[in-house]
């Protein structure tokens, strides 16, 4: 295992995914007894998490529709020496693609907004699951895109984001569908899975201006503590930009 020298990366807008994420990967490991763990990220593009899941020594799939950023991921993880199969496809194709019962963990992040159906996605990601492997889950928050709305000036827009069942805020809205906490919760609890604590990722991050964090020592260590510190706080994690769940198959 290449875990050695391995550290989260830095990234603001990730690392309390990444927190999340490791604990889960310690737990699994335990569990299993296996430090090689086999990880599925659906949706995964050019690998921002596949490739360091590889380099801690894990087996990783992808699967992703686009043949670009297959080919992306691949220099990517050439690039750091790492092995990442990259298979094409969406969550529809996953029993198609890959052994049911074969992953440890699965990682399903900004794809849920996507999809025609929700709930056949979730049910293809359980069947990929072994029992008590887990899927990290990470979906746009309706309540944020009604704040970045308001904050821009589109007062109508922030309304109607609050307003639609799909929290989206009109036509020209790029994302298909929102997912407040209860409803991500519930998506996963009908699908078969025991829903972990929904945390708050970027809570700060997207409101804070660049030129606060870029060239300041120390200012995104900090911005990270505050994102760390507010992920899971009940009133914030609300207005976070995207909500990160893990849950487990029973």
């Amino acid at each position: 295992m290449r875990a050695e020298g391995v550290t989260r990366p830095p990234a603001v807008r990730t690392a309390v995914v990444w927190d999340a994420l490791l604990a889960e990967l310690a737990r699994l490991g335990e569990t299993t007894g296996r430090e090689r763990l086999d990880i599925v990220d659906a949706g995964g593009g050019t690998g921002g998490f596949a490739v360091p899941l590889a380099e801690l020594g894990h087996t990783v799939t992808v699967v992703d529709p686009s043949p670009d950023s297959l080919a992306a991921l691949e220099r990517r993880a050439k690039e750091k020496g790492v092995g990442v199969r990259g298979l094409q496809g969406d969550l529809a194709d996953l029993a198609d693609l890959l052994d049911h019962g074969g992953a440890d963990l699965v990682l399903c992040h900004s794809v849920l907004e996507y999809v025609d159906d929700p709930i056949g996605a979730m049910t293809a990601v359980a069947g990929l699951l072994r029992r008590g492997g887990a899927v990290s889950v990470l979906a746009a928050n309706p309540v944020a895109a009604a704040l970045h709305r308001a904050l821009a000036g589109h007062f109508d827009e922030a309304r109607a984001a609050l307003a639609d069942p799909e929290g989206r805020w009109g036509d020209r809205d790029p994302t298909p569908r929102r997912y407040t906490a209860e409803a991500l919760s519930e998506l996963l609890a009908v699908t078969g899975f025991a829903v972990g604590a929904v945390h708050g990722v970027r809570v700060f991050a997207d409101l804070v201006p660049s030129r606060l964090v870029d060239g300041e020592p120390g200012a995104a260590e900090a911005l990270v503590a505050l994102e760390q510190a507010a992920t899971g706080h009940p009133v914030l994690r609300d207005i976070a930009t995207q909500l990160h769940v893990l849950a487990r198959r029973g």
